[in-house]
């Protein structure tokens, strides 16, 4: 910590007015207060000294530092631009502010992040930065250009690598994608951010043997990442290689990742070897899955509407969906209460009152009192016979 401490210090001397500190603020405190994370206190004790010397860099720098550590953002970026108004070529503020402002205000991001590479031209990170910027604007061909700058630069640097593989999958440039995955891999055989695009490589050009060796290294390596893992699911499916892509269903499920996606591929591999049985119970929790249980609610508040507007009948199939995807009693009762009140159909009454009896474990005050009335009034009846 101490180390990065005195890193900072120097980085955010910002040059300038190095020497223009009033002695009103001392250097070691404000180092111990950062050592410390005494961030609010550091704060604190600088305001004063800036407010009586509002154009030194180096207080403002130390003030969106404590801000920026402290999770105020705005204010730190308030400091950060204040020293880019005295001094535009500010590089550490410049920094920060591409940082602050990259999630909710991207075209300022940009413009800050233009000036660094105009003032750092040699520094391959400000290209990869900006190839993100425009890679999450999807301009493919200005990320391309950024990304491929930064590689140039510094091509040891693995991220500019992957930074530059990815959106050469994403143009379907696969032969010098993998070129540059390859080199690396040559050199490390278990780097798991490139394993994961050798196998997204492979994937989208539809090359699934090649998806095999390095997604079972990302298995070896317990690596989870649901994307990669369910490229390597498809591939072995699409290979025919059912086992396999059962094993590696099952190690996501194993892992966490109960997900619909996987269950699904597990069941169609299960029917490929005939295992029908198992297939369809997870194509059972498949559909569990994939409906959301607010989805009742919906059904049944769709009834309600039907009921209000006197369509009797699309209010019951409301109803009877409800009770067909998630079971609860309390549906069939609502449709004998239709057939009986407002349709005059005892028979279909009879019908739904009885299936909401069998079922129905009531344990609120009111649906018991109703739970009682009804089992006494159509829980001995005999079947009413069919109307001539």
């Amino acid at each position: 910590m101490k180390k990065f401490i005195y890193l900072f210090l120097l980085s955010v001397s910002f040059q300038y007015n190095a020497d223009a500190q009033p002695a009103s603020t001392d250097k070691i405190k404000v180092m111990d207060f950062f050592q410390n994370q005494q961030f609010e206190e550091a704060v604190n004790y600088l305001i004063p000294a800036a407010t009586i010397d509002s154009q030194n860099i180096q207080l403002l720098g130390y003030l969106g530092y404590a801000h920026y550590m402290n999770d105020n953002t705005k204010m730190a970026a308030d400091y950060f631009r204040k020293i880019i108004a005295i001094n535009p070529d500010n590089i550490s503020a410049l920094q920060y502010l591409a940082i602050l402002t990259k999630n909710d205000k991207p075209d300022q991001t940009l413009q800050y992040t233009r000036r660094l590479i105009y003032l750092q031209p040699d520094k391959a990170a400000h290209f990869r930065s900006m190839g993100e910027l425009f890679k999450r604007k999807d301009k493919q061909d200005s990320a391309f250009v950024y990304y491929n700058q930064a590689y140039i630069l510094q091509p040891k640097d693995f991220k500019n690598g992957v930074g530059l593989a990815d959106i050469l999958i994403d143009n379907k440039k696969f032969i010098r994608a993998d070129s540059i995955i390859e080199s690396v891999l040559e050199q490390d055989s278990v780097n798991i951010p490139f394993l994961k695009l050798r196998v997204r490589s492979a994937y989208i050009a539809g090359d699934y043997q090649n998806v095999r060796i390095p997604g079972e290294r990302l298995i070896r390596l317990q690596e989870t990442s649901l994307s990669a893992l369910t490229q390597v699911v498809v591939a072995y499916f699409n290979l025919k290689l059912y086992t396999d892509c059962i094993r590696v269903c099952q190690y996501l499920i194993a892992q966490g990742y109960a997900v619909e996606n996987i269950f699904y591929f597990e069941a169609k591999a299960l029917a490929r070897i005939k295992q029908f049985d198992k297939s369809n119970e997870l194509l059972k929790t498949c559909i569990n899955l994939s409906i959301s249980k607010e989805a009742e609610m919906y059904y049944y508040n769709l009834g309600i509407n039907y009921e209000a507007l006197r369509q009797y009948k699309k209010a019951i199939a409301q109803y009877d969906t409800a009770n067909y995807l998630f079971k609860n009693p309390i549906m069939n009762f609502n449709s004998g209460r239709i057939y009986e009140i407002n349709l005059k159909n005892m028979q279909q009454a009879q019908k739904y009152y009885t299936k909401y009896l069998a079922l129905a474990k009531p344990v609120e005050a009111d649906e018991k009192k109703a739970y009682q009335y009804l089992k006494e009034r159509w829980g001995k009846k005999k079947p009413v016979a069919p109307k001539k």
